[in-house]
């Protein structure tokens, strides 16, 4: 049986996408979360530094979105053929683009140059790409591509409230579909039962 072992810190945000893939995947697996002191020591380790990683079999694998492609492929979540797979791709990137802006403005160091940055942000950034999210959706029948689930709608419920938190915005506030299929996937016994026994994130 195919062993499986996530090493991040004690939060959502880089990793809860895999952990809801391999929840969804029904698998066991090791949900490894290390302590922020901790990673000095455990950093050197890290095929390039950086967490999370994925061990399969005691081989390990970085780059959470490759890692989160490969088990959606698993999952049959990652489209029936080429065509629908560059419509899942696409989605991916489109919402990873709006995370990073985000994820920018979280670790700026310069108090002064992150202050100037939450505006554009939220009254520019946010919209755009929300906006056109809840288009894409509503056009698609609740989902991201073609009509059904796959995993841009998993990625992008994922992390949601890590997003909300950073920004201290609701980003599927005044937009219905987009709140829908953030009930939809929450509702899916899998994600359900991965929530209900998931350690609580600072």
């Amino acid at each position: 049986m195919t062993t499986y072992k996530l090493t991040y810190f004690n939060l959502t945000a880089r990793a809860e996408q895999i952990r809801f893939l391999l929840s969804y995947l029904n698998v066991d697996f090791e949900d490894v979360r290390i302590e922020h002191e901790q990673w000095p020591a455990i950093k050197p380790t890290m095929p390039f530094g950086q967490l999370p990683v994925l061990e399969i079999d005691g081989k390990t694998f970085n780059q959470s979105t490759a890692i989160c492609r490969y088990l959606a492929k698993k999952a049959g979540l990652a489209g029936d053929d080429e065509w629908e797979s560059l419509l899942v791709d696409i989605a991916v990137d489109n919402i990873y683009e709006i995370r990073q802006v985000i994820m920018n403005y979280y670790h700026e160091p310069n108090e002064e140059i992150k202050s100037k940055l939450r505006d554009p942000i939220v009254n520019y950034s946010i919209p755009f790409y929300f906006d056109r999210f809840e288009k894409i959706v509503s056009e698609n029948g609740g989902y991201f591509v073609n009509g059904k689930l796959s995993w841009p709608d998993l990625y992008f419920v994922s992390i949601l409230d890590h997003m909300k938190w950073v920004i201290d915005v609701d980003l599927v506030d005044g937009r219905p579909h987009l709140t829908a299929l953030k009930h939809k996937v929450l509702a899916i016994p899998q994600i359900k039962s991965w929530i209900a026994k998931r350690p609580k994130s600072p």
